[in-house]
């Protein structure tokens, strides 16, 4: 099965849907002669055709701002969320570290 987001779609073309379309009701035992009938059922298959198209780009547009949108929040997560610079860790770790052992010298004294 193809998933959606991997398949490249190619235009379908106008006349190859009515011919599909025609060999699909020979199968079932309907044959579609040329005239008024015809016409309109190749109207439709050309509508159909169009609208398939259409969507398809429409589609892929919207997946490609998807995907750049995407990018950008990870960028974001990234920088906000990244550690600091070398330097000003070590100094938040020294305080942390001193902070940590006054608190434990005030609790021994506590006892």
């Amino acid at each position: 099965m193809l998933n959606v987001n991997e398949a490249i779609m190619s235009d379908i073309n106008k006349e190859e849907m009515f011919g599909n379309l025609k060999n699909f009701l020979k199968s079932k035992g309907i044959e579609i002669q040329e005239g008024a009938y015809a016409d309109g059922i190749r109207k439709g298959c050309e509508i159909l055709t169009d609208t398939v198209n259409m969507s398809q780009r429409a589609f892929e547009r919207a997946k490609d701002a998807m995907d750049k949108s995407l990018d950008e929040v990870r960028q974001t997560i990234h920088e906000r969320t990244a550690p600091k610079s070398g330097g000003s860790r070590r100094k938040a770790a020294g305080k942390s570290k001193s902070a940590k052992t006054a608190s434990a010298r005030g609790k021994k004294r506590g006892k």
